[in-house]
């Protein structure tokens, strides 16, 4: 049975990076087998909440949560994939080598090497070198090591960077199929037409929240059609109460 509790919890989350604060306090809940998306532009923050999220980020103040446990925690390590914007695969070995690698380091099941590969659509591509690959192949690859061991908590940073429309669509069905089995996804982009396939968002500016709530419940605030008026209006009314 699935436990009430949310999947992660942060609360007044602040990190300071060289010597400049990047996150001012963040807080928020993800559900359980939900589909969380971070959205904002660049150097907003994403990455530096996901690092924290998946316990490498030194913070400077507040707690993260995660399936129980802090953050990083050493229990936590077989049930939290985490697949960063910078690949983290093996250039000189082949897609399935590397997938055995890592499926051996995380003691995951062999057949889960052929599962992720299938799921990531790089079936034609499992003997293919790693540094013979295009930048989408590459991107997926690095998302098949995120999927193995079937992880309770997936934390995907920009993870349809560099793919054309029916890739994206196809991992994006991935993702929903990921949730609808239970596992919670938290999953960064900056492009605002990927936010609503999402369950809830979260806008983020310059290391703040700007807005937290569903696709639908954001375009209903602002009155806007679609999240990119929506976003540009939310960072208006902010420049506006600040005034």
């Amino acid at each position: 049975m699935m436990s009430s509790s949310p999947a992660v919890s942060v609360r007044d989350l602040r990190v300071v990076r060289g010597g400049r604060e990047v996150l001012h306090g963040v807080s928020f809940d993800v559900p359980q087998g939900s589909v969380l998306g971070l959205l904002g532009p660049s150097g907003c923050g994403k990455t530096t909440l996901m690092r924290a999220l998946v316990g490498v980020q030194i913070v400077a103040g507040g707690t993260v949560t995660v399936l129980g446990d802090a953050a990083g925690s050493r229990d936590l390590r077989r049930r939290v994939g985490y697949a960063t914007q910078a690949p983290a695969v093996y250039a000189d070995l082949s897609v399935a080598e590397n997938l055995r690698y890592f499926a051996a380091v995380l003691r995951a099941p062999r057949s889960d090497v052929d599962r992720v590969i299938d799921e990531v659509g790089l079936g034609k591509y499992r003997d293919q070198v790693v540094s013979t690959l295009s930048g989408g192949q590459l991107s997926r690859a690095n998302l098949a090591v995120a999927l193995l061991g079937a992880p309770e908590l997936l934390v995907l940073d920009e993870p349809t960077v560099g793919l054309d429309p029916v890739l994206r669509q196809e991992l994006w069905e991935l993702f929903r199929e990921l949730a609808d089995r239970g596992t919670t996804l938290v999953v960064s982009s900056h492009v605002m037409d990927e936010a609503g396939r999402t369950d809830r968002l979260l806008l983020m500016r310059e290391g703040r929240i700007l807005a937290d709530g569903t696709p639908e419940a954001l375009r209903t605030r602002t009155g806007a059609d679609d999240l990119e008026e929506a976003f540009l209006q939310l960072i208006t009314e902010r420049t506006e109460s600040r005034a």
